[in-house]
């Protein structure tokens, strides 16, 4: 077996996922939790990442790499942001180390757009930026990155002139729950991105992103006087604020652009058909693959490793 190297971590809001990495970069061991920032923040991140790091039997003194929500300031140490246009390079260098430790272990800034009409910042999403740079090449690309708050990076030969943040799946769990719509799509079960109901509100959003809060009425009135299914409501509701999102991050670079989607799980597959029906065939990037990755690159950075 392969001489131990370095611990990677991504600690998210409610996850945390650490990797035993050898120095041929494979992976030794893994662990996944819910002790994500919130429940360290109460339990203590040195405890939490000693009790998994006993569990695989890491040697110890080996240096750890945490990316994510352990860097924010509710976190363990606050690592700060770089400011946009930044350099993927630049990253590894700003990393902050944890004192007070016998091991060298260090934790990634995320990126801030200080633009007073759009300010926005991101925190985790910049590892797998760094991961996936390798896949993507020189050139212009926008990369999309799905979730609760999704993030899409205008990427540059290697650097990020600036991001979107786009509140999609908050926005999604808000109105399905908490608005009138909440009753159209009442016992819906799981949204088929291949379902004309997701694809033709897609669609219709991409063309005219003006006429969004018509179409999100119009679920209620569909459900009343169309015979619009819960299945359908529920896939139209979807379709409407992801071709939103869709219209909207497009509007922000040069038409033509490459896309590419970092996605895994079932979140992918809907933002995969979204853009397909948006005309849009993007490359696809695993987004476990692509925070492993940019750990690593950080890892050979800052330890030659």
């Amino acid at each position: 077996m392969t001489e131990p190297a370095y611990v990677a971590v991504d600690w998210g809001t409610s996850s945390f996922r650490l990797w035993l990495i050898g120095r041929d970069g494979g992976v030794i061991a893994e662990r996944r939790s819910g002790e994500g920032m919130t429940t360290a923040a109460r339990t203590g991140f040195a405890d939490v990442l000693a009790s998994h790091l006993s569990a695989i039997a890491a040697p110890a003194g080996l240096p750890v790499l945490i990316c994510g929500m352990a860097g924010a300031k509710q976190g363990w140490v606050e690592a700060g942001y770089l400011d946009t246009p930044a350099a993927l390079s630049a990253i590894p260098a700003a990393a902050v180390r944890i004192p007070g430790t016998e091991a060298d272990i260090r934790i990634l800034p995320g990126l801030a757009q200080r633009d007073s009409a759009a300010p926005d910042v991101m925190r985790g999403e910049e590892t797998q930026l760094l991961g996936a740079a390798g896949e993507l090449g020189s050139g212009d690309h926008l990369v999309c990155m799905p979730g609760t708050h999704s993030k899409w990076v205008r990427l540059s030969g290697g650097k990020v002139p600036g991001f979107s943040t786009f509140m999609t799946g908050e926005l999604f769990e808000t109105i399905a729950k908490h608005t009138i719509l909440s009753h159209a799509i009442a016992d819906a079960g799981a949204i088929s991105g291949g379902s004309a109901a997701f694809r033709d509100a897609v669609t219709r959003m991409v063309a005219n992103p003006a006429i969004a809060t018509s179409q999100l009425f119009s679920v209620r009135a569909g459900s009343l006087i169309a015979g619009l299914s819960p299945e359908d409501a529920k896939a139209r509701l979807s379709g409407t604020l992801i071709g939103l999102e869709i219209a909207g991050a497009l509007s922000l670079v040069a038409a033509g652009t490459p896309v590419a989607l970092v996605v895994s799980g079932g979140l992918g597959a809907l933002y995969k058909e979204a853009l397909a029906a948006a005309g849009i065939t993007p490359s696809i990037i695993d987004a476990d693959t692509a925070v492993r990755h940019g750990l690593a690159a950080g890892a050979k950075a800052l330890w030659s490793l």
